[in-house]
């Protein structure tokens, strides 16, 4: 790598792709000053288009005739069949099954033929490389390709323009290529910025890998952030990452239900989970940016939005917005009663009432409420809880009740 090569990427993706805007966002952190960098709004909706368009600009008449190949989540998958597109190229993109049905049908859309294989992202990469030895065509690699890295590096170059002060950069790292890009940039023109790298708990590849000191492979990953799914990080992107970045850190799932959550209300934006990480590491504290401008990556904001419904929940959960207290009551006339007006005085709305009635551990003359709230935040619900208490009732906890 060279920065040569991410200043000639630059020129290629001129009237390509977007220069994506660094918005201010004041509400993230309180003691910090967070930006966003809002790649979610670049064309087909993530950074892959960079990376993609770079490498197939860089290919010969006669390797673009033999056909282009792929294997992607879906966000570079559509990086892919729009650069085909446009370069008169045929193309074909393997996918897990598991993929988004919004990406799919983009794809698809966009001029690829899809091919769809049972498992995760590792699994759609060692079947398309059957594929290339079958038909010879050129393969497009996610991230471990020197060209894909140079054409994500081009937002680190955008970056540091928009913000020539900026003191921290935090990316979302799934094989690696958008945070070797960025880094190489960022690093090689003002050292001093830190830069971090942020996966899912459940897909730690780079994790554990930058920690160990080798590549590691995982068995599973499971986790919603598909995009940032991979159980084996590049080789190239690894080596990269271990001379150029500062630290890499995880996130929970539920970690990024609340900065999706956060990012919609707050900003009105709308990432999918590979693309709020980066903003669920900076919320949750992961990684040290108390008093620093720091620029959050939003790599991405092609969610299904047949699960964005449940993510929201889940964000509001996290965030004391909606809780659910399961209260053991003498079923008697009035009980009720007394649990909603407790709840009512207290300002929280009840949305949610459901008697259990045949529970084998609960004495014969008892039952089990579960009342569903609207919620303030966790002090309001401590605050209902011990009224609750307070009156006599027994309130049984579950796991978000130990977390608050």
């Amino acid at each position: 790598m060279t920065l040569d090569k991410i200043y000639q990427a630059a020129h290629t993706l001129r009237g390509i792709a977007r220069k994506t805007d660094l918005l201010y966002a004041q509400n993230i952190r309180q003691d910090a000053q967070i930006y966003l960098k809002a790649e979610n709004l670049q064309v087909t909706g993530s950074f892959k288009i960079r990376g993609a368009y770079n490498k197939i600009a860089s290919l010969t008449p006669e390797r673009r005739a033999a056909g282009i190949l792929a294997c992607s989540a879906g966000n570079h998958a559509q990086g892919v069949a729009l650069s085909a597109a446009k370069v008169g190229a045929r193309s074909i993109v393997c996918m897990p099954d598991g993929a988004p049905i919004s990406k799919v049908e983009a794809t698809k859309r966009l001029g690829a033929e899809v091919r769809l294989v049972p498992g995760a992202y590792d699994d759609a990469y060692e079947y398309a490389c059957r594929l290339q030895n079958e038909t010879g065509a050129t393969f497009i690699h996610p991230f471990n390709d020197e060209f894909v890295i140079a054409g994500q590096g081009t937002i680190g170059l955008e970056i540091l323009d928009q913000l020539p002060d900026v003191e921290a950069v935090i990316v979302p790292v799934g094989g690696g290529g958008l945070l070797a890009g960025v880094a190489f940039a960022i690093k090689n023109l003002c050292p001093k910025v830190k830069v971090y790298g942020v996966q899912a708990q459940n897909a730690p590849s780079m994790v554990r890998s930058f920690h160990d000191g080798s590549r590691i492979t995982l068995d599973t990953v499971s986790t919603f952030a598909d995009g940032i799914a991979v159980k084996t990080p590049g080789d190239l992107t690894y080596a990269i990452a271990r001379q150029y970045a500062d630290g890499m850190v995880s996130v929970s799932d539920d970690e990024i239900a609340a900065a999706i959550l956060a990012l919609i209300e707050q900003q009105k934006l709308i990432a999918e989970g590979a693309g709020a990480v980066s903003v669920a590491a900076a919320m949750f504290r992961k990684v040290p940016v108390e008093g620093r401008k720091t620029v959050c990556l939003v790599s991405g904001g092609n969610i299904d939005v047949n699960i964005l419904s449940r993510v929201i929940t889940r964000g509001l959960v996290m965030g004391g917005r909606n809780s659910v207290l399961q209260i053991a009551l003498e079923d008697k006339p009035g009980q009720l009663v007394g649990v909603s007006q407790i709840i009512a005085e207290c300002g929280a709305n009840v949305v949610s009432v459901h008697h259990e009635r045949s529970d084998a551990n609960m004495p014969i003359s008892s039952c089990f409420l579960k009342i569903g709230m609207e919620t303030r935040d966790f002090e309001q619900i401590r605050t209902i809880r011990e009224a609750l208490t307070k009156a006599g009732f027994k309130i049984m906890t579950n796991r978000i009740q130990e977390m608050q």
